[in-house]
């Protein structure tokens, strides 16, 4: 079963992308922002991360460039999911190493269609 980090500050918002991918079949690690994730992927291996982008003490582009330059998860998919859809921090994501950018509310069929597309 495929392992996902999923990294939201909005409690509804970790409890809903939760639900979804746990209902489509993936075990779900939940981190609150950033550095909590950061804390998380240092003890574990993750098939794919998905953050959010505005989160107090790391936001999602700073957690994507920490990840990319880590050993470990170089090639891992990271997919944004974030109320940001201007191209300016979609370039920065893309500059960060974000595999993806899907932009909130977020529509559960599109978003496992996406994971599905990029997860190995």
């Amino acid at each position: 079963m495929p392992s996902i980090l999923a990294v939201d500050d909005s409690t509804s918002m970790r409890q809903m992308v939760s639900f979804t991918l746990k209902n489509a079949g993936f075990h779900v690690v939940e981190a609150v922002d950033g550095m909590d994730a950061w804390e998380k992927a240092d003890s574990r291996d993750f098939d794919l991360v998905l953050t959010d982008q505005n989160m107090p003490r790391m936001d999602g582009i700073t957690l994507t460039r920490k990840l990319r330059g880590h050993p470990k998860f170089a090639r891992t998919p990271i997919l944004i999911l974030t109320t940001e859809s201007s191209d300016e921090m979609k370039q920065a994501g893309r500059a960060a190493g974000a595999t993806g950018w899907m932009v909130k509310p977020f529509d559960p069929a599109k978003l496992i269609e996406v994971i599905g597309k990029v997860i190995r």
